[in-house]
């Protein structure tokens, strides 16, 4: 088992990373947005090797995210423990606001969400104090109303567990570190040796992004800001940087009494390393140590910067270089258990009508096209390298126009290429399908072989893409359909929005049916 922290301690879609240390383990939730299930949870025991345990948000009952676009749903959770509960407090944006689940076990199950109608704003976190109050710890426009876009206020307020009900009066306690700054979010409550730090980010979650401190002896005072803030950023680097959009933070303690931070940042790449370079990967999860000076914490102390490898000391052990960046291996997944592993998402909700594994295959029956806000068909795993290839090999029945399944290489419901069988006035061609910017191109196109007696189904077929940095190769059985489509199509740069790129498998139209023997990635 590896004993160096590598970052990106979880590489691929992984945005918003919260954590806590309880009996000297290690927990990690991270944001999913509209994907389901969501909010993931890791466990480590050493902050060296992590492994998922389940996701917080796992049933219908507890929510689904239909007629939500892509980078909406559920945004920033924290997860928090005190006396035997864990707590995870969250926002679904376009349904319902602000909510908490508990759970006595961070594998679960989590209870069903407990909203908070008075709670306004975003990124959400909870703050127990050492006299059992617990605290709301939130932000929201500036209630005199914004004079910029941006211009928001982190707030504090006292909650009662039970309703979820907040009380007493909301308590304005910091706009951020600059002078007008934009996005104040993320903010967490900490006390440590008698002092309480409010640890935050600003900037947008773009160039700008840094996380910021401040501090206060009581809730009472107000906050004052450590002189040297950023502790973290790589935004006086720009674009140019190996590692970008770096913020949004949470501090834990290990085990044995060194301090770290979780932070988001993203991978930019090009075909030839000279910029532009693009995110297709979105956000991810890394970590540095925090060592304290003057009462104040100063973040990857050696060099300021996130960097590749520490050691459990906090030591820097390998700068970071892309050039260096090694592929992680590859996976195969066969479907022989009765559910899938908790790694697997798909987009809004996941019915197990159309979704489940039967005789060794997943079937994915017809459901509405990848572009569409409804109901998808769709089971996928996120990109977590630069370069990859990708595999399934599926049987079909595509018995009307239109019916289609294959493999999905899905950004956003405007931004996907689909590599996909599927029925044409009666006949099968395999095709590679780009949507951009809302709007469907055919970049390539073969007709398949008729089959006798039933020319509507397919068997064995093995669909596949190679990705190599900023290109995009697709594969029939082997045979090349087109070459070096442009995946930064695929990049946050392009495609907008807060999520990274996933790839996976999908099945749309009435009657339509794909059962996938296998997938390799």
């Amino acid at each position: 088992m590896n004993k160096t922290i590598l970052n990106p301690i979880l590489p691929g879609f992984y945005p918003d990373p919260t954590a806590c240390c309880v009996d000297g383990v290690y927990y990690v939730v991270n944001s999913s947005f509209v994907y389901f299930p969501g909010l993931p949870v890791f466990k480590s025991t050493d902050l060296c090797n992590w492994e998922q345990i389940g996701n917080v948000i796992d049933r219908p009952e507890q929510m689904t995210f239909l007629n939500q676009s892509t980078s909406r749903g559920l945004f920033a959770p924290c997860i928090r423990y005190s006396n035997g509960t864990f707590y995870c407090i969250c926002t679904n944006v376009d349904a319902g606001g602000n909510f908490f689940v508990t759970a006595k076990d961070p594998a679960g199950p989590w209870s069903n969400p407990v909203f908070m109608p008075k709670a306004d704003g975003i990124d959400p976190s909870f703050f127990f104090d050492d006299d059992g109050t617990c605290w709301y710890v939130g932000t929201h426009p500036a209630p005199e109303g914004c004079k910029y876009n941006g211009n928001w206020e982190i707030y504090i307020q006292k909650v009662n567990l039970e309703n979820g009900d907040l009380e007493g009066e909301p308590k304005g306690i910091w706009r951020g570190a600059l002078k007008d700054c934009i996005w104040p979010e993320g903010p967490h409550i900490y006390k440590i040796n008698g002092w309480y730090y409010l640890l935050h980010a600003e900037g947008g979650t773009g160039p700008e992004h840094a996380v910021m401190v401040a501090r206060t002896k009581s809730l009472d005072e107000p906050f004052v800001g450590k002189p040297a803030n950023p502790i973290l950023t790589h935004r006086h680097l720009g674009m140019g940087a190996d590692i970008v959009y770096v913020g949004h933070a949470d501090l834990f303690e290990d085990k044995n009494g060194k301090w770290w931070l979780v932070l988001l940042a993203s991978r930019p790449y090009s075909n030839d390393g000279n910029r532009p370079r693009f995110c297709n990967m979105g956000r991810e999860t890394f970590m540095v140590p925090v060592m304290w000076e003057d009462e104040w914490p100063w973040a990857s102390w050696q060099t300021g910067l996130v960097e590749k490898e520490y050691d459990t000391d906090g030591n820097v052990l390998r700068r970071y270089d892309a050039k260096l960046e090694k592929k992680l291996p590859a996976r195969k997944t066969v479907f022989t258990k009765p559910e899938l592993d908790y790694e697997w998402i798909s987009l809004r909700n996941r019915n197990p009508e159309k979704v489940f594994i039967k005789d060794n295959a997943l079937v994915l029956k017809g459901a509405e096209d990848l572009g569409s806000l409804k109901e998808a068909s769709f089971v996928a795993r996120r990109q977590i390298d630069f370069s990859y290839y990708a595999e399934v090999i599926m049987d079909a029945e595509l018995p009307n126009d239109g019916n289609a399944a294959g493999l999905s290489c899905f950004q956003n419901e405007d931004f996907f290429y689909n590599l996909q069988v599927v029925n044409k006035g009666g006949k099968l061609v395999v095709q590679v399908l780009l949507r951009e910017k809302g709007e469907y191109k055919v970049l390539a196109e073969k007709a398949l072989p008729e089959a006798d007696p039933v020319p509507t189904e397919v068997a064995g077929f093995t669909l596949s893409v190679s990705q190599n940095l900023q290109n995009l190769s697709f594969y029939c059985n082997g045979e090349l359909i087109l070459a070096d489509a442009d995946a930064s199509m695929l990049s946050v740069e392009k495609a907008g929005g807060f999520v990274g790129t996933v790839i996976g498998m999908f099945a749309s139209g009435e009657g339509a049916e794909g059962r996938f023997k296998s997938f390799e990635m």
